[in-house]
């Protein structure tokens, strides 16, 4: 069209979190991003990646990607590796792309597989990029030592050594950075954002007060704290429920300990729901807790903020750098069990205290966390990384 404005930047996305057909909730806090850097004037392509290992995706209809699988060696033995083959994969591909819409930036989320094969792209093309830690396993060892994670660090501080930026979800991931690196590096903090739009306070309770844990069921997540936790304050609240919605390994751990406590009547885990049935839930529940022992911010807590709700969260995550104890929400110490019991004792039995907080809660995501917030500061970072 004769008035189209022309976009400001060429952006592709090498993602290996990205909603695809039948799970259009892993990888949406990436995919609702790009929604709103759209709005910024920036045009994205998106190339999302799984191993070839895994059962091959299609494309959503909501956030079209092209989904490319590439060979790795199994597990993680394979992941220092992994980036140069898939680079490698994808040198053609981008080549043309860039031929017939020029590429400004490559963004890569993680640093294996994605940043690894964007510093390979960047080598042979000339195009920058810029690489986003999402957690606190910043040299990628998977909690394991010896050679092959030595590899796998190696990888990781090569990735971020000839990055333009390393773009760091919060403080905390930003100083294990720092204290890692053999080699100069250009780091910023950039927290994630959330759609206060979709992400509403519900109206005043009728219903039996509510629990809420979103998350992958996996030990490190801190539901086993929840369920012991909720079978002390039980009997003080009477209907008290607790839902869970996400799915994992530890599922039929959980189940089973839940049954051991007596609870199994009172406790619902619900799977895998979509963007629409979180944000009901989040609406509908009493407090939100996920007493995650490794999270590098958790977008959920953001979620759940905007929902109005006091969120249970714990001290030395990311989140403590956006949740005041007692302000905005509360704070527990790891594996604090004793800490969470008091604290839905307090949340449970207090509806101003709840009230206070979840409006202070959603005040702080209006004021600073919200998806355009997020978008702005992208482009910024883009527009540097281009220049």
């Amino acid at each position: 069209m004769e008035n189209e404005i022309p976009p400001k930047l060429h952006v592709l996305t090498l993602t290996p979190f990205y909603p695809s057909a039948g799970d259009e909730v892993s990888g949406c806090f990436v995919a609702e991003t790009l929604q709103h850097l759209q709005a910024q004037g920036v045009a994205s392509s998106v190339i999302a990646v799984d191993s070839i290992y895994h059962a091959s995706r299609k494309p959503s209809k909501d956030f079209p990607a092209d989904w490319i699988r590439y060979p790795q060696l199994p597990g993680n033995f394979g992941l220092s590796s992994a980036g140069k083959i898939l680079g490698e994969l994808l040198l053609r591909r981008i080549g043309q792309l860039n031929l017939r819409s020029p590429i400004h930036v490559i963004h890569a989320h993680a640093a294996l597989p994605c940043g690894a094969a964007a510093a390979l792209l960047s080598r042979r093309t000339g195009i920058p990029f810029v690489v986003t830690i999402h957690g606190l396993d910043v040299f990628n060892s998977c909690f394991q030592t010896g050679i092959v994670a030595g590899w796998r660090r190696k990888a990781s501080v090569n990735v971020y050594a000839s990055a333009k930026k390393v773009i760091c979800i919060s403080g905390r991931v930003q100083q294990l950075l720092a204290d890692g690196m053999n080699a100069p590096c250009t780091s910023e903090v950039l927290y994630n954002g959330t759609d206060p739009s979709v992400f509403t306070p519900g109206r005043v309770q009728e219903q039996a007060p509510t629990i809420l844990v979103v998350g992958n069921l996996l030990a490190g997540k801190g539901h086993e704290f929840v369920l012991k936790a909720f079978a002390q304050v039980k009997d003080s609240h009477p209907g008290l429920q607790c839902r869970m919605i996400g799915e994992g390994a530890d599922r039929d751990r959980f189940a089973n300990l839940a049954r051991g406590l007596g609870i199994s009547d009172r406790v619902h885990f619900l799977g895998r729901r979509s963007r629409s049935e979180v944000a009901e839930a989040m609406r509908n529940c009493t407090v939100f807790a996920l007493p995650s022992r490794f999270e590098g911010l958790g977008c959920v807590y953001l979620e759940a903020m905007a929902s109005g709700k006091p969120v249970i969260a714990c001290r030395g995550q990311g989140i403590d750098e956006v949740i005041q104890h007692g302000s905005n929400g509360w704070l527990i110490p790891v594996d604090g069990l004793v800490e969470l019991v008091q604290g839905l004792q307090d949340l449970l039995s207090n509806t101003e205290l709840r009230a206070r907080i979840g409006q202070a809660a959603r005040q702080t995501i209006l004021d600073k966390l919200t998806l355009t917030h997020q978008a702005q500061s992208l482009l910024k970072i883009y527009e540097e990384a281009a220049r």
